[in-house]
């Protein structure tokens, strides 16, 4: 009975809204979010949208193509921050449906059919030519609306229809920006080094002259590049180097005043989805996926003790403070399940391999970095470290 009401009413909806309903449910599912009724109501819709071979609006072929120079900087899932010279692809969908629906109805029904006919033609050259027109008229569409807290309060509420995502409004004004410099971040991304194992001397001097120049042209722009910078970079904390290097101490307060003090927040934001990450893992009691984002946190926050003197009395020390005290918690919480005489695998001090003995030898090591030049790289062949 509940069953076939529920088929009824999803059926009064039109194939639209059922769409955009299924991609925010799916959205909030990859989030953790606990829902009520929300199992039936993905099963049915996805029942539907296999059984018609449809394909949702995500997927498709011109917002694809209209998307396709932000590639490189979305990032999956959808934490409930705003992500520093990030977009979220979950917002995707719903800036889609805005663009589609509120800010040019007419032409985006033109770009789509124009797409959708240059794709059949194989004509892909076309079709990115117009998916670049395109993107010209959107963003030239959204520079005067954008200045308006008028405007901007109705593009919230539009929004707001199509996503609960807080993020999404930030995600828009971040997609305007790209775009608008989507050819000079195309050429920076292009002049980057295909791989950096290392971000040290050798990588730092390539980059940092080419981040320097891009600045200069596309000021409002830069965290975009950076972005594309920890895109190349694993493990991503290496993306502090930028700061430190520019600093004439490691203290936190003067890489606050070095041209790439944002590369610190970056890192702290990477930290900040590792946490929602680790929520939802430990969540559907994925306890080795759970494992392996904690060690990736417990290297994070170490480094940036590690190479950040007086951190602790820095907004950025404050929130990685408040960041760690969460995730232990996060951890305590799963590990007291479990009787006081089992071990569990996210309880091992072996995550942190910090507190071993080599990696005192490391820490100690970077603190005498100034004094002795190939400190770290010496600490690392001697004792297999992780600076």
């Amino acid at each position: 009975m509940i069953q076939t009401r529920l088929k009824e009413f999803l059926q009064r909806l039109t194939p639209p809204t059922r769409s955009n309903l299924l991609e925010e449910l799916e959205r909030l599912e990859h989030c953790g979010a606990e829902i009520p009724g929300a199992v039936q109501v993905l099963e049915t819709l996805r029942a539907e949208f296999r059984s018609s071979g449809q394909t949702q609006k995500r997927n498709s072929t011109p917002a694809r193509h209209f998307f396709a120079p932000l590639e490189p900087l979305l990032l999956e899932g959808a934490p409930q921050h705003a992500a520093t010279g990030g977009i979220q692809r979950g917002s995707l969908s719903a800036i889609w449906e805005w663009i589609s629906r509120d800010l040019l109805p007419t032409m985006a029904r033109d770009y789509t059919k124009q797409v959708t006919d240059l794709i059949a033609a194989d004509k892909q050259r076309e079709a990115r030519q117009a998916a670049a027109t395109f993107q010209t008229k959107v963003v030239k569409s959204m520079e005067n609306i954008l200045n308006s807290p008028d405007s901007a309060n109705q593009i919230r509420a539009k929004l707001a229809a199509y996503t609960a995502s807080p993020a999404v409004f930030d995600d828009l004004v971040k997609m305007q920006a790209a775009l608008r410099a989507r050819d000079q971040l195309a050429k920076f991304d292009e002049a980057l080094p295909a791989k950096m194992r290392r971000f040290e001397d050798a990588e730092l001097a390539k980059v940092t002259p080419l981040l320097g120049a891009f600045a200069k042209t596309n000021p409002e722009q830069v965290a975009f590049a950076l972005a594309l910078v920890a895109g190349r970079l694993k493990p991503h904390w290496q993306l502090i180097r930028l700061a430190t290097k520019a600093s004439p101490t490691k203290n936190a307060a003067d890489l606050a005043a070095t041209p790439y003090a944002i590369v610190v927040t970056m890192v702290l934001d990477r930290l900040q989805d590792k946490r929602e990450l680790l929520r939802v893992a430990l969540k559907q009691e994925r306890i080795l996926v759970a494992k392996e984002l904690l060690i990736d946190i417990y290297d994070t926050e170490y480094a940036l003790r590690v190479r950040i003197d007086q951190l602790a009395e820095s907004d950025w020390g404050k929130r990685l403070d408040a960041l760690m005290a969460s995730i232990t918690e996060l951890v305590e919480s799963e590990v007291s399940r479990f009787p006081d005489n089992v071990g569990h695998v996210l309880g091992s001090r072996r995550l942190r391999s910090h507190n071993s003995l080599a990696g005192r030898m490391t820490y100690w090591a970077w603190k005498g970095r100034d004094v002795v030049n190939d400190g770290v790289a010496f600490c690392k062949n001697i004792v297999g470290g992780s600076a």
